[in-house]
């Protein structure tokens, strides 16, 4: 069973709405959860697990030694990841590998950070899950683990049914339609009703383009360097 361990000011949170739907199912089948309560290894009758920054300014910071010890203590397995907006960005390539572990351990950040000692003395992986600021890292850890979770197997029972999503391939997912046949003025795009299955693959192929090309710069480079060595753009957009 594939086991995600959470480290967390509020473990109430989780597993939260991974307790529902395909991953709810899967709960105590495919994976476990268990959160861990920070706050139980404070050191002063106050419970205290934060305190000011060194060198001054404003907030507070998680510190080194409490979380150490839950850390510690903690027995979880996998990859020890850090959920925090300094980290490298989450891709679906380490959703995978992560899924195919055993684990993984997830520290939730707060105030304004970790004290870097815990990060460097525990061999933390720093995972951030896009360029904002969240009030904690639960929510960015119920992100990863959603995202790993879907993944195991037996979860979402065709073992073919993300081959095809966003990020598990170069370009973005085409859009999709389904009945009405026609929604308040809109209609489906003939080619998707044609019953000619060439048209189809060539209508959802060229769709993936045009919109990755103009949503994700980013990624269209990443693809026509791929494909082209960056000479010419491939022309299915035109």
């Amino acid at each position: 069973m594939w086991r995600a361990t959470v480290l967390t000011l509020y473990p109430a949170m989780f597993p939260g709405p991974l307790g529902h739907a395909l991953a709810g199912r899967a709960l105590g089948v495919a994976w476990s959860c268990e959160a861990l309560d920070i706050r139980a290894h404070a050191l002063d009758r106050h419970r205290s697990v934060d305190d000011t920054p060194a060198g001054g300014g404003p907030g507070m910071v998680l510190r080194a030694d409490v979380a150490a010890a839950a850390l510690d203590s903690s027995g979880g397995c996998g990859p020890r990841i850090l959920m925090t907006p300094r980290g490298k960005p989450l891709t679906q390539e380490r959703v995978r590998a992560l899924s195919r572990g055993p684990g993984v351990t997830l520290v939730c950040g707060r105030f304004e950070g970790v004290d870097q000692r815990l990060i460097e003395k525990r061999d933390l992986e720093e995972v951030s899950v896009g360029d904002v600021v969240l009030s904690g890292g639960e929510a960015a850890a119920l992100l990863l683990l959603d995202a790993c979770v879907r993944l195991l197997p037996g979860v979402m029972g065709d073992a073919t049914s993300g081959d095809d999503e966003s990020f598990e391939r170069p370009l973005l997912e085409h859009p999709h339609y389904s009945k009405p046949r026609a929604f308040e003025g809109l209609v489906i795009p003939e080619a998707l009703t044609s019953g000619d299955h060439a048209a189809v693959a060539r209508w959802r192929k060229r769709r993936s383009l045009v919109d990755t090309r103009t949503r994700r710069p980013d990624l269209w480079a990443k693809y026509v360097a791929a494909a082209t060595g960056g000479v010419d753009k491939p022309d299915e957009t035109e």
